[in-house]
């Protein structure tokens, strides 16, 4: 088994996104992750996850230490993401045969086959390479620079990991609430408060937020963003203390805690009363991570029912040949796929953001909680389908769908829950018409689509229409009304979004001579995008699920059949 070669929407997004300069150097890494994932890496993360990290408050005499011991499954893991495939180093510096930094859209590809093994890790690793972004971006290079060195390197002796706390009892959701305090120290700040949930708690690098002296009270332009070292310059450690660990419904395998910073020695980051918009943008990579990974999970939760019901017989016949199932299992496939073209797109407008791309940037801005708010609640869903076709057998813990399906519903609850991310949505509608920005990006991709997809480009701009007809109204309707739809209406967005890119990569694969398999799932998702499955795909859904060609005829069928389910 190797993850990247069973994976038809991957292949498709290597095609369409990755250039031919770094498609070698891609496939090589993705090749090799593939089969770790499906095998070592697995293993591992089973045992990480029966064997959760356990939190030493005190030595043998009664000092205070404050560690957190972890499995050795655990650290092997750390080991290969950090190290072994530079996970956090991958949008930083050269790795792997890379000459220059790798794209962005290599990390999110990589760590994708990573999380099919190991979610919880995922977390931590995504907080690394987020801080080291920000400090990047918003620090002084000459204080932050051996920090930021730290948090990309993949040698296991120099390597820092990264944390952000943001969340406290009365400030989680709404920032402008946070207590911490800071005080000036010399150059550096004090920092005192408590931080109610807080994973990878005993990070090197923790960024943070806390309210600073002259600041507007109740107010987010009142908080500061802050660097908290896990140790002093003279080696010795901050002045914060673990709590507890929490007892998680699922990403069992790694710690997240509450801290409590007692005067915690910290560097300011940026400027003071801008704290909070820059860690908008640690934010947002983190978001998209977060998004990346529960598509990461659905793919492994299809696969895995996909699996079972082909060697499953009921009534004389394999499940999988049946028709009710058939119907079961394909939109969880389309949707894995369409999850997969979102966050490959998002990645690969990222890096043109960061090469000064205005339009990209704000594309990014958008589609960032787009995909965060969708696929992390449609993982729930996946997740659960896919335990439910494996039965009895799959609400065990000997399998790996009980613990997809924890994992799963922390996707839609860190980095800001759904409602959260919605409003947020609404509130870059506001400010800067993010729906229509979104609209016309996505009719230049329908422009370009190919004679193969016409029906279908026919049928998204008909949808594009609506859905910016539909947001102008609802920023022509008062705040309660606007608050109460803008959930409905992100969803909207992210299953238009997809559709559009599910054609675009078909008409890319038609044009490079790869086949019609991709027409397929993007004429069958538009059917499922009117409610009914699309026979045509229900019919061939081999070819949906293991990335088989089919007959020309068989793609253009199936947008027939999705036009009658559209009216």
């Amino acid at each position: 088994m190797n993850y990247a070669h069973e994976d038809p929407a991957l292949r498709a997004v290597l095609d369409r996104w990755i250039d031919e300069p770094d498609r070698e150097l891609t496939e090589r890494l993705l090749d090799r992750l593939g089969a770790d994932a499906a095998q070592r890496l697995d293993a591992l993360a089973a045992t990480a996850n029966a064997h959760p990290p356990t939190l030493r408050q005190y030595d043998c005499d009664g000092e205070r230490i404050d560690t957190i011991d972890y499995h050795p499954a655990y650290l092997e893991l750390c080991r290969a993401a950090y190290s072994e495939y530079g996970l956090s180093a991958l949008s930083h510096r050269p790795v792997h045969g890379w000459t220059d930094v790798p794209p962005h859209l290599v990390k999110y590809l990589a760590s994708y086959l990573f999380v099919q093994a190991e979610f919880g890790l995922a977390c931590p690793v995504s907080m690394t390479d987020a801080a080291a972004r920000t400090l990047r971006m918003f620090g002084d290079p000459d204080v932050f620079g051996p920090y930021i060195d730290g948090l990309t390197s993949t040698d296991p002796d120099a390597a820092l990991t990264g944390a952000m706390f943001m969340t406290e009892t009365q400030a989680g959701t709404d920032i402008a609430q946070t207590e911490t305090r800071a005080e000036r120290d010399g150059t550096g700040w004090r920092l005192t408060g408590r931080k109610w949930f807080a994973s990878n708690p005993d990070a090197d690098v923790i960024v943070t937020l806390a309210r600073f002296p002259g600041g507007a009270e109740n107010s987010t332009r009142g908080v500061g963003m802050f660097m908290v070292p896990k140790r002093l310059p003279d080696g010795t450690r901050n002045s914060y203390t673990i709590d507890r660990l929490k007892d998680k419904l699922g990403t069992r395998s790694m710690p997240s805690g509450e801290v409590t910073l007692h005067g915690a020695y910290a560097l300011q980051v940026g400027e003071l009363d801008r704290g909070f918009r820059q860690m908008t943008e640690m934010l947002n990579t983190s978001r998209l991570s977060n998004a990346m990974r529960s598509s990461a999970l659905m793919r492994r939760a299809v696969r895995d029912a996909v699996a079972h019901t082909r060697v499953r017989e009921v009534f004389g016949r394999s499940l999988f040949d049946q028709p009710l199932m058939r119907a079961t299992l394909l939109p969880l496939a389309l949707d894995a796929e369409a999850a997969l073209a979102l966050v490959a797109y998002s990645g690969a407008t990222l890096d043109r953001a960061d090469r000064g791309d205005g339009a990209a940037r704000s594309i990014v801005r958008i589609l960032t909680p787009v995909a965060k708010h969708y696929i992390c609640k449609r993982a729930r869903t996946v997740t659960g389908e896919a335990m439910e076709i494996r039965g009895g057998n799959g609400y065990i813990e000997d399998r790996v769908f009980a613990r997809l399906v924890r994992d799963s519903h922390l996707g839609s609850i860190w980095e800001g829950s759904s409602n959260v991310i919605a409003l947020d949505v609404l509130r870059s509608m506001r400010k800067n018409g993010a729906h229509r920005v979104l609209a016309v990006a996505m009719r230049a991709i329908l422009e370009s689509a190919g004679g193969d997809c016409a029906p279908a480009v026919a049928e998204l701009w008909e949808l594009w229409d609506a859905l910016e007809a539909k947001g102008e109204e609802l920023l022509a309707s008062d705040d309660v009304r606007a608050q109460t739809l803008c959930a409905t209406y992100t969803d909207d967005l992210a299953r238009t979004v997809m559709a559009t890119l599910l054609v675009d990569l078909a008409s890319g694969r038609i044009a490079r001579g790869r086949g019609y398999r991709s027409l397929l799932v993007a004429n069958a998702y538009l059917s499922g995008l009117a409610g009914e499955p699309n026979a045509v795909a229900l019919a061939h859904l081999d070819a949906v699920v293991d990335g088989t060609d089919i007959d020309p005829s068989v793609a253009h069928a199936a947008a027939t059949d999705s036009l009658a389910g559209a009216r």
